[in-house]
């Protein structure tokens, strides 16, 4: 195998490997540098070299490309590329207007760097120099001047100057070039001789010496014309008059003009003749020019033309002059020379538009619009066998046109009672000014007079009825002679869409407030008396403070149901209307109270009767029942003396217990035990011998029960009759407790074959006791005292 590598691999190897040297490839540019040689400061026409100078430090040893851009106060003027490492421009004569600020910017590849600004001044100005046409001229005549200054660069300012013998220098132009040189024209004036010269000026720089200077004579020009005028400069209008305007010499290119009020009458070289009739207005000044080249004179005369009649004046009658009217045209002069012009020989002519349309002094016609326009007249006269024409002044025949009848209308065709509006009053045809009159009920007429086109009388109004304005008149009138035309309210009326406002609403209901019933419904009927049509209604509710329904309706009432009532819906209700008008009333509030339902009425009262009569019923049983016991109370016995007695010891709540349960709830019966034997019947036997003491205890009774009527009247202490037993023992007394116990005893015993306890019935004395159940017991003593005598024996 070769161990030579292939070309194609060598080359592509040195690709890379010059590639990665190109890459690698590193420098900083160090210093730029300017320098003006031979320095900053220089004589004008010295060449100057402005050299550039860069250093730069890299890892290679290859050659960049530098590129080099001077500049002029920060502008470019050259650029250059060059692999050395400096570069040059030259001013190759430097001028004043290369004074400057200089410097110079290297770039190398993406790096650049700028130097330090470098100022140049070149000092001086090159010496201009002077050229003439010719040297030799007369006043007036243009000569051709060049001023140059071949060295020097940019924009320069001429200036040119002259200098007689006496007296200093006088600049007779100045003039501005794109170049280093200018040539002009200059006019001179003044006659002898004279000594001309140029310098320029350079904007920042400065100005530059005087030029050569040039000798120039200058001639005088006699070229002064002469004027005459013939027959005098006083005449009389109509008469010839001639004007004689020439130059004396033989001169050539002599221009002479006649000019009055800078109007050219006639031209001609050297001289001229010219003969009019002259008119009114031909008084003036007459102006005879002399002109060469550029060069004028001038001669004067004032001529002055007498008139023998005035200029014509023209009239129209009337003054104010409307269409049917008689029109009277007249034509009429002032003769001042009477011996010159006589009136019979003037004849007047009348003209329309130019155009004839009478011969004579006065015409007649009937104003109309085909007789309006612009009039004149002229008159023409004689003198001397010479004749002349005057004309007046233009006179505007405008015959007026009589106002038609008007028409009157709502802006916008839409009014609200009650609310400020406009009224229109307009006529279509008729001729300005007119005076426009609204005529207004129980008002002063208001009147708008309307003197342009474009203008309307709008009149404001304001009516709270439609009847008023049926007497609504306008009036339109533009001539103090003619009666005014008018208009009725009537096509107003009907061309108007007239609102009425709603009035207060009145809010009532179906049926009456005072006959709501439960389920019943109930009908809310909200009614206006005046309103136009459509009109909205809204009813509200005041507890709620809301919206319960709203309509729109072109009536003038409506109605909002409410079902099945109840006394949910007691309270204020009112309602409110409005229409296009835009105005809200709201009607009074009214107050609906449901009632009940009749039903439910007769179903209490059947339950009040029901219960009345079953409290008598009790009543009356309770009274039967007392009236029962009072007559058994006289048979009820107690028990034997051998029966033992147990003590009952009664607490607050016990008897109150007692009095309002029954006996067979307090636990152990009272009276159904009997105790048997010997004990029991002594200790009866010696309770019955005996005459026991009474005391009194008292006892706290419960609070009385409202449902039932009070037992006393006083204090709420009661005292019961307290019995002592031989053992000690206080045995209660006359209580509820002790009656009921000794009724039911009796009962008990009655009923058992109580036979056996007859021998133990002890009548007891009565005490005074207080009622405590029933004040009628104090009528039955007997009764009182063995309920009595049965609770001791018992205890």
């Amino acid at each position: 195998m070769d161990p030579r590598l292939p070309r194609w691999l060598l080359l592509v190897t040195g690709l890379l490997h010059w590639n990665g040297a190109m890459v690698q490839t590193t420098y900083t540019i160090d210093s730029v540098g300017l320098r003006l040689l031979p320095g900053s400061e220089v004589e004008s026409g010295t060449n100057v070299t402005l050299r550039c100078e860069v250093t730069i430090s890299q890892d290679t040893a290859t050659e960049p490309t530098y590129h080099f851009h001077f500049t002029k106060n920060d502008q470019v003027i050259s650029s250059m590329e060059t692999r050395e490492d400096w570069a040059t421009y030259a001013l190759h004569p430097a001028r004043a207007a290369d004074s400057a600020s200089y410097g110079c910017h290297v770039s190398v590849k993406e790096k650049s760097k700028t130097s330090l600004v470098q100022s140049l001044t070149v000092t001086g100005l090159q010496k201009p120099i002077l050229h003439l046409n010719k040297t030799i001229v007369y006043e007036s005549e243009e000569v051709v001047a060049r001023c140059s200054a071949p060295s020097e660069k940019g924009s320069l300012i001429f200036f040119f100057h002259q200098m007689f013998d006496t007296g200093g220098p006088q600049e007779v132009k100045r003039a501005m070039s794109n170049g280093n040189s200018l040539e002009t024209l200059l006019v001179l004036r003044h006659i002898g001789d004279m000594h001309l010269y140029c310098d320029y000026e350079l904007p920042l720089v400065g100005r530059s010496n005087h030029s050569n200077q040039v000798y120039v004579n200058v001639r005088g020009m006699y070229i002064n014309p002469i004027m005459n005028v013939v027959p005098s400069t006083e005449v009389y209008e109509g008469e010839l008059l001639e004007v004689v305007c020439r130059v004396v010499g033989r001169l050539e290119d002599v221009e002479v003009f006649l000019i009055k009020d800078r109007k050219i009458l006639k031209r001609a070289p050297v001289s001229l003749n010219h003969r009019f009739r002259v008119q009114e207005g031909d008084s003036g000044e007459l102006v005879c020019k002399a002109e060469w080249k550029t060069l004028q004179k001038e001669t004067y005369k004032e001529i002055t033309v007498r008139e023998l009649i005035s200029k014509p004046r023209l009239t129209v009658e009337p003054l104010e002059l409307f269409e049917g009217d008689q029109l009277r045209i007249i034509c009429s002069v002032s003769i001042y020379v009477p011996d010159r012009i006589q009136n019979n020989t003037l004849k007047y002519s009348i003209y329309k538009d130019h155009k004839e349309v009478h011969k004579g002094r006065v015409y007649n016609t009937l104003a109309k619009a085909s007789k309006n326009g612009n009039y004149t007249c002229k008159v023409q006269a004689a003198s001397s066998g010479r004749s002349f024409v005057k004309e007046s002044k233009t006179v505007v025949v405008d015959a007026k046109v009589p106002v038609s009848k008007p028409s009157m209308r709502v802006v916008g065709g839409t009014l609200v009672l009650g609310k400020p509006f406009q009224i229109i009053c307009q006529s279509d045809i008729g001729s300005l000014p007119i005076a426009y009159t609204l005529n207004m009920p129980k008002k002063l007429p208001e009147v708008k007079v309307i003197a342009a086109h474009g203008e309307v009388a709008i009149f404001n109004v304001t009516v709270t009825k439609t009847a008023e304005l049926s007497n609504f008149l306008c009036q339109a009138n533009n001539h103090q002679k003619i009666p005014a035309e008018y208009i009725t309210a009537q096509q107003l009326l009907a061309d108007t869409r007239i609102i009425e406002p709603v009035s207060k609403p009145i809010l009532t209901s179906e049926p009456e407030v005072g006959d709501i019933t439960e389920r019943q419904d109930l009908t809310l009927i909200c009614s206006v008396l005046r309103a136009s049509a459509p009109v909205t209604f809204t009813w509200y509710s005041v507890d709620s403070q809301s919206t319960l329904f709203s309509k729109t309706t072109h009536k003038l009432r409506d109605s909002f149901v409410i079902s099945d009532t109840g006394s949910q819906h007691n309270g204020g209700y009112y309602c409110s209307a409005f229409n296009l008008a835009n105005i809200t009333k709201s009607s009074e509030i009214l107050t609906v109270a449901v009632k009940m339902a009749g039903w439910k009425k007769a179903l209490i009262a059947v339950g009040c009767l029901l219960f009345f009569f079953a409290l008598v019923l009790v009543l009356v049983c309770r009274k039967r029942l007392i009236s029962m016991k009072r007559k058994r109370a006289p048979e009820l016995s107690v028990k034997s003396a051998g029966t033992k007695i147990e003590r009952l010891s009664l607490t607050q709540s016990e008897v109150t217990h007692m009095a309002n349960a029954t006996p067979s709830m307090m636990g152990k019966s009272v009276w159904s035990e009997h105790v048997s034997g010997s004990e029991s019947e002594n200790e009866n036997a010696v309770s019955a011998a005996k005459s026991p003491e009474l005391d009194y205890a008292e006892v706290q009774t419960k609070q009385a029960d409202p449902s039932r009527p009070p037992v006393s009247k006083g204090t709420d202490t009661t005292y019961s009759e307290v019995r002592h037993s031989t053992q000690g023992v206080p045995e209660a007394a006359g209580s509820q407790a002790s009656v009921e116990y000794a009724e039911l005893n009796h009962d008990a015993e009655t009923q058992s074959g109580g036979g056996n306890h007859n021998d133990h019935i002890v009548q007891v004395e009565p005490k005074d006791e207080v009622c405590e159940e029933n004040c009628d017991m104090s009528k039955d003593p007997g009764g009182a005292r063995a309920t009595t005598g049965i609770a001791g024996a018992a205890e």
